[in-house]
């Protein structure tokens, strides 16, 4: 799928520092794509969409960053 012709989203929580990760998904039937708004030619990464509710549930359950 082409970066340019997903419907990219930023977080409503960033507010307008413009550091914030943008979200395509789905970015096809089975993978999330994120990309830094501040420089969004900079490239893309995908994930499983299975890696990425992982990652949403660490950060909603606060576990994020925690060893």
């Amino acid at each position: 799928m082409d970066p340019q012709r997903v419907t990219w989203r930023t977080s409503t929580r960033s507010g307008n520092s413009g550091n914030c990760v943008q979200v395509a998904a789905p970015w096809n039937d089975h993978a999330v794509a994120l990309r830094d708004s501040k420089n969004p030619a900079g490239g893309t990464l995908v994930i499983t969409g299975t890696a990425w509710e992982a990652f949403l549930h660490e950060v909603k359950t606060g576990r994020m960053g925690r060893t």
